[in-house]
């Protein structure tokens, strides 16, 4: 240890109070920096710490000269005394206790990491990359490396970082206010990676709120912990150019896009009924879904959420993938691997509400943050959660940020952003007199659409790959229309109707399905208000609600066979594909998150016949434009036959400009129909493309012998087709 020399004589007494030390000691200060670390006092500098359990403190350079002998000014560990220094710099600490000897470096002599520009952007709302600034990083700041903390809690009196550094201690690391941002920050040196930390903070009242996790953390611990985990930057090597660029060119609406619904931690579980991790699950979900032709994983929220049966929805850490996988370098690579055989990743994102555990963001610095203070607009009655506010600009910026920051840090193809309906309106799910009319007296949330607004302009512009997707169960105009035409600017919105009607309807015995014709022809006034896709969700599987195989009505042959009949309906329909898991192979039991799906059935034939259809389908889809490239335009479809109540017959054409047309007819009796006659726009061969009463998918086999012959008769094109029981085929012109 070097010495110290030239040591200036500077008075202590009358550089600090004893109340100033005493509530340093109680942890009650709200500027500590004022007080600790390194400071001028005339021409001389005095250093000033708090480390409690020392006996003894040295000052020294990071470098390790010895610049200072502090005197003991508190028995609790308060320290002041002159240094040898000629300008301000950081400072580290020898501290004594018997013969134990520790180094600590002193927080409090560092200067700030953030900016001027850095507050004027925050509270612009206009800064795009708080993922940068917020939260925990690891940087080297003035000659030290540590990780820079940084929180947003205008309303608080004080604010300290606890963790495993500081064994939980208040006192030791409060925060730095920055006053025109309502932001608090420190730069904890020496603090390493992997260390679990949250926020302790003591409300306007001076009371000690419940620490809080990191509204911005990156890694949180495993449930039943709630610390956030200090993490690194996201290291990846990706090899995904090829796939980003495809979808930053083309046109997504005319794209076939067929979507599969995945809940992570139950498509697969190991031996002994744990979660398997990223890497287990890349290892057989993306061959899985690669065989199986989907286009793109639709994974429900995997950001951080304590409670396993709220499936993800109620989340607690919107920007750390949650640990029940394992890492977040973990999510990287499998995103990396689905792209690089062509797989899309779209995240379940859920902006609208978040749950009210305490370690969460619900009354974060002891007022209203995050969320309105009034209940009648903060709280939802549905899910006992509370509701962004959307009015408040520094909330839309933390949102808007994070779906920026999975479309940059993650690379992810989308966003299905859920409950998008509760966000809209201010009544939603509320009687009379518990909710507030907005400033025209109109239930409209005009804040959420201003946000939603925001969000879908920003990620377009800023990652035109990604494709925003709402799920809204109203009838809102100008969903998926462009923002600058007074829309909503999503890329795609779900179609909850075609679901209800088009379930309703198969549910029904065929003998009864004359009467309710319109529930499928009805969809077709509105297919093209907006760009939809089609979705057989996890909200049809749970709750009582059984499985689709178990809503098909009849014998276990004919629900069979009105699912497959149903698949390739909903996929010779107008609009992208969803499914969720364990439906391509007709699971009979309602989805549990609680364990794996049942594999076992595709060992029988008509449960593998399924899967094989649903394989057909998409590869059938993704192979004829015409039943993709104008999925969202009205020019792509005919109809044939829209009117056949007694037979319960549905036809169609799909067409796009350039590609042969496909035929889709659906038989849905259980009636064998020969010599049905059907109007073709060409005469000629026209291939059976597909047929869900294939031997191969679990049918009985009947059919078209593969072709049929469209004959002209005086100007009127006809076709005589043989129409399988409780089938759909598709027809195709062979030239």
């Amino acid at each position: 240890m070097k010495t110290p020399k030239n040591v200036p004589e500077v008075k202590l007494s009358w550089e600090i109070s004893a109340d100033e030390i005493a509530a340093i000691l109680a942890g009650s200060h709200s500027n500590p920096f004022a007080v600790l670390g390194v400071h001028q006092a005339g021409d001389a500098f005095v250093a000033r710490c708090f480390i409690p359990g020392a006996e003894e403190v040295t000052a020294m350079t990071l470098d390790g000269s010895v610049i200072g002998e502090l005197k003991q000014l508190h028995a609790d560990g308060f320290f002041a005394g002159p240094v040898s220094l000629t300008k301000l710099q950081p400072v580290r600490y020898r501290a004594r206790r018997g013969d134990a000897e520790w180094a600590v470096t002193d927080p409090y002599s560092f200067g700030p990491v953030l900016g001027p520009m850095d507050d004027y952007f925050a509270r612009q709302g206009s800064h795009l990359r708080l993922f940068d600034k917020m939260g925990a990083h690891l940087i080297k700041h003035d000659g030290a490396q540590g990780i820079h903390f940084a929180v947003w809690a205008p309303n608080a009196q004080r604010v300290s970082v606890v963790g495993d550094f500081n064994n939980w201690d208040g006192r030791r690391h409060v925060m730095r206010f920055r006053s025109d941002s309502g932001i608090w920050e420190i730069f904890a040196p020496d603090v390493p990676i992997g260390v679990a930390y949250k926020f302790e903070i003591r409300g306007q009242d001076g009371v000690l709120l419940p620490l809080k996790a990191d509204p911005f953390a990156r890694r949180s611990e495993l449930r039943p912990k709630t610390a956030s985990i200090a993490a690194a930057d996201l290291e990846q090597e990706w090899e995904d150019e090829a796939h980003l660029k495809h979808w930053r060119e083309t046109d997504k609406r005319r794209q076939p896009i067929s979507i599969y619904e995945v809940h992570a931690g139950s498509w697969r579980r190991r031996d002994d009924g744990t979660m398997l991790s990223w890497d287990e699950l890349a290892s057989s979900l993306i061959p899985y879904c690669a065989d199986m032709g989907f286009t793109h994983i639709e994974f429900l929220p995997i950001t951080e959420y304590p409670y396993d049966p709220s499936w993800g929805y109620q989340t607690t850490g919107l920007y750390a993938p949650t640990a029940r996988f394992g890492e977040p370098e973990g999510f990287a690579r499998f995103v990396n691997g689905c792209h690089k055989v062509g797989i899309g990743v779209i995240l379940d994102w859920v902006p609208a509400h978040f749950p009210t555990d305490e370690h969460g963001l619900g009354w974060f610095d002891g007022t209203a943050l995050y969320e309105h203070e009034d209940p009648r607009k903060g709280f939802h009655p549905d899910w006992s959660t509370a509701i962004y506010n959307f009015g408040r600009t520094e909330v839309v910026s933390y949102l808007v940020n994070n779906a920026l920051y999975w479309a940059e840090k993650f690379h992810l193809d989308g966003l299905r952003v859920d409950a998008v309906a509760s966000m809209l309106y201010l009544d939603y799910s509320r009687k009379h007199g518990e909710w507030i009319p907005n400033e025209y007296g109109g239930n409209e949330n005009l804040e959420a659409v201003r946000f939603l607004q925001d969000l879908n302009t920003r990620i377009y512009g800023n990652h035109s790959n990604v494709m925003t997707i709402a799920e809204e169960s109203t009838s809102w105009p100008k969903v998926s229309q462009p923002v600058h035409e007074g829309g909503l600017g999503f890329g795609f919105k779900w179609n909850m109707g075609f679901m209800h009607d088009t379930l309703s309807y198969m549910s029904r015995d065929p003998i009864y399905r004359g009467h309710h014709h319109n529930e499928l022809t009805f969809g077709l006034l509105y297919a093209y208000s907006e760009n939809f896709v089609l979705p057989l969700s996890h909200d049809e599987v749970v709750h009582g609600k059984g499985s689709l195989i178990a809503k098909m009505p009849g014998d276990d042959w004919q629900k069979f066979a009105n699912l497959r009949a149903y698949y390739a309906y909903m996929w010779g329909y107008p609009g992208k594909k969803l499914l969720f898991m364990g439906q391509e192979f007709a699971q009979w039991s309602e989805w549990s998150e609680a364990k794996s799906l049942d594999w076992n059935l595709l060992q029988y034939r008509m449960h593998e016949g399924i899967r094989r259809l649903v394989r057909d389908l998409n590869f059938t889809y993704r192979s004829k434009p015409a039943l993709h490239e104008r999925d969202c335009e009205g020019e792509g479809f005919e109809w044939l036959v829209a009117d056949d109540h007694q037979n319960s017959v549905f036809a169609w054409l799909r067409k796009a400009p350039g590609q042969k047309p496909v035929a889709v007819i659906t038989n849905f009796t259980p009636v064998y129909r020969e010599n049905y006659t059907i109007r073709l726009p060409s005469a000629g061969r026209w291939r059976e493309i597909l047929n869900t009463d294939a031997d191969i998918y679990g049918g009985s086999g009947k059919g078209n012998g593969g072709r049929v012959q469209a004959v002209d008769a005086g100007g009127d094109i006809t076709c005589s087709i043989t129409l399988p029981p409780l089938a759909t085929i598709m027809l195709e012109p062979e030239n």
